[in-house]
């Protein structure tokens, strides 16, 4: 099954949490901190693989998740990082994070990899906090959550060539008799209803064409299977339309061309704007000649005449398109703004948290607030004041005092509340 974009949420693993332990030992005084940091959690990598063609073993994986790592121990033993979790996927795949529209990365080299969703770092224990003014801390870190995104990925099928056109043209025909693809071939419209590709070798190199469904007027808003896969076209160098001659089911050529260049420019009007040429196809048949006489008068690009059938004036066509590869570089699908790693955040200008009055309690909402919020272990004192100093620094307490709140006041952090102090 031909699967070519799946939504999924990813939660990488959570850090494993500190420890908070002390030393104690016979004839050994003042042992000191003796609790060992948490292992950090898994990521989620995603990897291009030139063996798959299809987003199948994600269609049924509505969430993938990272272990968390191992807790810190006593004797200052560390937590056990967790394992990766390594999702393979074709080349090609686009990986979106569905809340900014970012993209994430466009895999399309064989062994391509990116993090997507970056684990948790272990939480600290208490070795970690020991310093001259306080040698003996009585804290640790819980695990620092790991990431939570939900993305989109789709795949976008890596061709030189396209082969577009109305059903029953002889694009599979043709296909199969340029390249080693086996497609479905059959005498009734839309036989085809996946993309195949084959690799077409030429004297002097090779190139991968994509034979797409077949295409209807509409199909850009969702007629027939075209909005599924006109985006398949999309980084493809050239589009070569496949157009039946011959006129036997009463179609004119011309118009056929208008109605497929129409779609695609409804589509992505950059799409137009790639070089074509014109397959005719069907020239054995009597009716293709003053066919194709009228279709030269009023089209303006390379036509070339050929019986799929046959297999007549393919090696023309074969011979042609290499040539005009030769001359046309690839080009990145995107521009580098639409990726979330050119993205300048400045943190400087952008309070780190929000703070709003819901029925009677000051409500405090932001990543880095319930960030450490969920790595704060409320066990000793010591703990909860450092985790107020680090409010304060926020300049949290400030905003409060700002907004009216006053002694005694509840404060409420995700589904934990505290009582406000002046």
């Amino acid at each position: 099954m031909f699967i070519d974009e799946v939504v999924v949420t990813l939660m990488a693993g959570d850090g494993g949490n500190g420890c908070m332990a002390f030393r104690r030992e016979k004839y050994i005084e003042m042992g000191g901190p003796y609790g060992g940091n948490g292992g950090k959690g898994a990521n989620i990598i995603f990897k291009a693989d030139s063996n798959l063609n299809t987003l199948l073993d994600l269609r049924y994986k509505r969430v993938i998740k990272g272990d968390k790592g191992s807790n810190g121990e006593g004797k200052g033993k560390h937590g056990r990082s967790a394992e990766d979790v390594m999702i393979k996927v074709p080349m090609g795949t686009i990986i979106t994070d569905v809340e900014s529209n970012m993209i994430i990365s466009d895999l399309i080299n064989d062994k391509d990899e990116v993090i997507v969703a970056y684990g948790g770092r272990g939480g600290r224990g208490n070795i970690a906090f020991a310093t001259r003014s306080n040698p003996a801390p009585s804290f640790a870190e819980n695990g620092e959550p790991g990431e939570i995104r939900k993305i989109k990925v789709e795949l976008k099928l890596l061709a030189d060539v396209g082969l577009v056109g109305l059903p029953s043209v002889g694009k599979s025909t043709i296909i199969s008799k340029i390249s080693a693809a086996k497609p479905k071939i059959a005498a009734y419209h839309f036989t085809t209803l996946t993309p195949n590709l084959g690799v077409v070798k030429s004297r002097n190199s090779s190139f991968v064409v994509a034979d797409l469904p077949g295409l209807i007027e509409g199909a850009s808003l969702g007629e027939g299977l075209g909005d599924k896969f006109l985006k398949h076209i999309e980084r493809t160098r050239v589009i070569a339309h496949v157009v039946d001659m011959s006129g036997v089911e009463g179609r004119n050529p011309y118009e056929d061309y208008l109605l497929i260049n129409k779609e695609l420019k409804d589509f992505d009007k950059k799409l137009i704007d790639k070089p074509q040429i014109v397959i005719a196809n069907k020239m054995d048949m009597e009716s293709s000649i003053n066919n194709l006489k009228e279709f030269k008068s009023k089209v303006d690009v390379p036509i070339y005449e050929v019986s799929a059938i046959t297999g007549k004036g393919l090696d023309d066509v074969i011979e042609a398109l290499a040539k005009m590869l030769e001359d046309i570089k690839k080009e990145p699908l995107y521009d580098e703004e639409k990726f979330e790693s050119h993205v300048l955040y400045k943190f400087e200008r952008e309070r780190p948290f929000s703070i709003s009055k819901e029925s009677d309690s000051w409500v405090i909402r932001g990543k880095e607030v319930e960030k450490l919020l969920k790595m704060t272990k409320f066990s000793t004192d010591e703990s909860a004041n450092r985790f107020a100093n680090k409010l304060r620094k926020m300049g949290i307490d400030d905003e409060l005092r700002k907004k009216g709140a006053e002694d005694g006041d509840t404060v409420k952090i995700l589904d934990f509340e505290f009582e406000y102090k002046l």
